[in-house]
């Protein structure tokens, strides 16, 4: 069947931005997500979830206190003021990561840091600053000293205390076995404090996609080499290379290629098999030399062509066929030669295309 001008009209029709986007996505979402893996919670950092992340443990594990101060019976601060202070006796002392083993009474107390876990008998922490200490001959000390200095013999309580008063109650935080991340977000330095700050040490996590990254062209050498009288320095393969592994994907170099579709489809070949989304850069123009996408065809199939975008012209996107059994098929991007467009189009449609894939 011949094709009328308005077919013709339609093929050669160029795709806006969002046109070309929206057809990306779609190949690569087709797929589904790359399958997941177990990391340390430590190592989760720029890695997406693939399960959510449920807390182990409450926080705080047991009621603590929330002032550095007296572990007390609040029943034994009532009516206290600045000119009638209860007196309590001092029975003990209890630092952060200890467990108490002196339960307090009537008319006791029990020196506590910030974070300690509160003895049993005490119901209220006294702030220091509320309290003087007495000596062993009931001597006081200056009011409101802070509570490292020698412990007392005796305190004298200036204030009334309210049961639960500077306590921290078991799980007031977090509670145990919530979801404290979902799946599919990407783990931040917080996510990480969450994650082990819950009592997770090991979190689920899509695998880093590993993206082969071509140069091409008989110009391209390698940065540091000998141009010749007629060579240019490779600066898409580097740049590419950067710009995947700031995406959080691994980076695989194919090198640089020549203007020669054997050489091309050799290496594509190579990235169709080690790779998860294979980036080519230069030859995907109409030129004489520009062979990339004849070797994209017989890799697979090229989707996307036309595209309306400036710089990023030329541009091509394509999907390999699976290169074994299980295998997935390996989204193929052509960008262009020239840096700046390279950089456009990887912005514009590869690095979403790398978030898709987790």
């Amino acid at each position: 069947m011949t094709a009328t001008p308005r077919d013709r009209d339609a093929a050669d029709r160029l795709l806006s931005v969002e046109e070309a986007l929206e057809q990306v996505l779609a190949v690569v979402m087709a797929a589904g997500p790359l399958p997941a893996e177990v990391v340390p919670a430590a190592d989760a950092l720029d890695r997406v979830l693939a399960e959510p992340v449920r807390s182990r443990t409450a926080l705080p594990p047991w009621d603590n206190s929330a002032m550095d101060g007296y572990a007390i019976r609040a029943a034994d601060t009532d009516g206290a003021a600045d000119d009638a202070p209860r007196r309590l006796t001092v029975i003990g002392d209890l630092g952060a990561g200890v467990a108490p083993t002196t339960a307090v009474a009537k008319g006791t107390a029990v020196r506590i840091a910030t974070g300690a876990p509160v003895p049993p008998g005490a119901d209220a922490v006294v702030p220091v600053e509320q309290t003087t200490p007495l000596d062993t001959a009931g001597r006081p000390g200056p009011r409101g000293r802070d509570a490292a200095g020698p412990l007392p013999d005796a305190i004298l309580v200036h204030a009334r205390v309210a049961p639960g008063g500077s306590i921290r109650p078991r799980g007031s935080d977090l509670a145990a076995d919530v979801e404290v991340l979902p799946a599919g977000v990407r783990v931040g330095a917080s996510g990480v404090a969450i994650a082990a700050g819950s009592g997770v040490a090991e979190v689920s996590v899509r695998r880093r996609p590993r993206v082969g990254v071509l140069a091409t062209g008989d110009e391209v050498r390698p940065p540091g080499a000998e141009l010749g009288p007629a060579g240019i320095p490779d600066a898409n393969g580097p740049g590419l290379r950067a710009l995947v592994r700031a995406a959080g994907a691994e980076a695989i170099d194919l090198g640089i290629a020549r203007d020669d579709l054997a050489d091309v489809s050799g290496r594509l070949e190579r990235g169709v098999r080690e790779a998860d989304l294979v980036i080519v850069s230069g030859g995907v123009s109409v030129g004489p030399y520009d062979v990339v996408r004849r070797a994209f065809d017989d890799l697979g199939r090229v989707d996307v062509w036309r595209v309306a975008v400036q710089p990023g012209k030329p541009f091509a996107f394509g999907l390999a066929r699976p290169s074994g059994p299980g295998r997935r098929a390996v989204p193929l991007f052509g960008l262009p030669g020239n840096p700046a467009s390279s950089f456009v189009t990887f912005e514009l449609f590869v690095r979403p295309a790398l978030a898709a894939l987790g």
